[in-house]
């Protein structure tokens, strides 16, 4: 099927309020989508079952999948030009900064310095969320828009009627199976993009991303063997730069249940803190607002791919919502004992910015 022939389907089945996901992984041409072919809510509490799985953030919460076989499967290449429509180039530094949005993120950021000066964590992800216009504009054209400026990002658009409409073009890979091969990445640290990949990072950045790094090689121990890292890197993702280290080995046992990995590693200290469950709570009692699927995870579970069976999941940042005629953009960053919540707050501006591009 012809990619516009794949949106027309697409867009029918949208406004034919069915489920459906459609995504691109990072780097490649082909579209995939799954379109359910009812409007059924099928929620699961364990990940054994082949489809697209919708995770959030908190595990109470739940976890929704889009079924293989309640489901038709498409795909299609694309024709992705990597370049910035000039709609896009013209209006990000000017919008106003939201005073009340600042002064309570940078609140936010002083409690947890000082929750870590306290002791209870060492570091912590703070969030918030900005609302932009959203009237008389089509999820698809935004996800068209995301495939363009994002070409290193898994960028998704998904729908059910009864959850609602999220898209996103996140850097970070949660874990990548296939057969018995395991890789995924440890990702902390942002800086704004200029011109270059050549840049130096400061000490809070380097401590945070090694945080992240340690986190998941501990975690990952007991479930995989032949563990290799790569050296930390710079890696581009849109306008922003991160650090990046990269993590492979072999699953221990092939039938290696994959819940206990997804235990083990979600969230991430990238998107929740450490240790983990000190993190978690004060993001839940702190945070004004539920994130919902932000910084949960999502992507191909158990999908049979040229003969060989693969997970793909994705950490669910860089996303929104789509609320009526609102967009909801969700963006955090890592505290830790260096902080500083006006910096803080200037990142937070910029990832929202990145996000903002593509809705002009």
């Amino acid at each position: 099927m012809d990619i516009l022939a794949l949106y027309l389907k697409i867009q029918s089945h949208m406004d034919s309020q069915l489920p459906f996901v459609v995504y691109r992984k990072s780097k490649e041409l082909t579209i995939n989508c799954f379109l359910q072919n009812d409007n059924n809510l099928y929620e699961i509490d364990s990940y054994s079952t082949a489809g697209f799985v919708f995770s959030p953030f908190d595990n109470r919460e739940q976890t929704v999948l889009i079924p293989k076989d309640k489901s038709t499967y498409y795909s299609s290449l694309v024709v992705s030009t990597n370049k910035i429509p000039q709609y896009i180039q013209k209006d990000i530094l000017s919008t106003e900064q939201d005073l009340e949005a600042k002064t309570k993120y940078v609140q936010l950021v002083k409690d947890s310095v000082q929750a870590i000066n306290e002791g209870l964590f060492k570091k912590v992800v703070v969030s918030r969320r900005e609302e932009v216009s959203f009237s008389k504009k089509s999820s698809l054209e935004v996800f068209k828009r995301l495939i363009n400026y994002y070409p290193n990002a898994f960028v998704y658009l998904w729908y059910h009627p009864a959850v609602g409409t999220w898209l996103g073009a996140t850097p970070e890979t949660l874990m990548m199976i296939k057969e018995n091969e395991f890789s995924t990445m440890a990702l902390a640290g942002t800086q704004p993009y200029v011109d270059s990949l050549n840049v130096t990072w400061g000490t809070k950045e380097v401590e945070e991303q090694a945080m992240v790094t340690d986190f998941v090689l501990n975690k990952l121990s007991s479930k995989i063997h032949n563990i290799k890292k790569s050296k930390t890197y710079t890696y581009k993702a849109g306008s922003l730069l991160h650090l990046k280290t990269d993590i492979t080995g072999v699953l221990k046992n092939k039938n290696s249940d994959i819940d206990s990995i997804i235990e083990g590693i979600h969230p991430t200290p990238a998107v929740c803190g450490l240790p983990k469950e000190q993190a978690r709570l004060f993001i839940l009692n702190n945070e004004p607002y539920n994130r919902k699927y932000y910084t949960g995870f999502l992507g191909e579970l158990l999908i049979n791919h040229h003969g060989s069976v693969v997970s793909n999941l994705y950490v669910n940042l860089r996303c929104m919502e789509i609320d009526k005629e609102k967009a909801i953009v969700y963006v955090g960053g890592g505290i830790t004992k260096g902080s500083v919540p006006e910096k803080e707050w200037e990142e937070t501006v910029r990832k929202t910015e990145t996000m903002k591009k593509v809705l002009y």
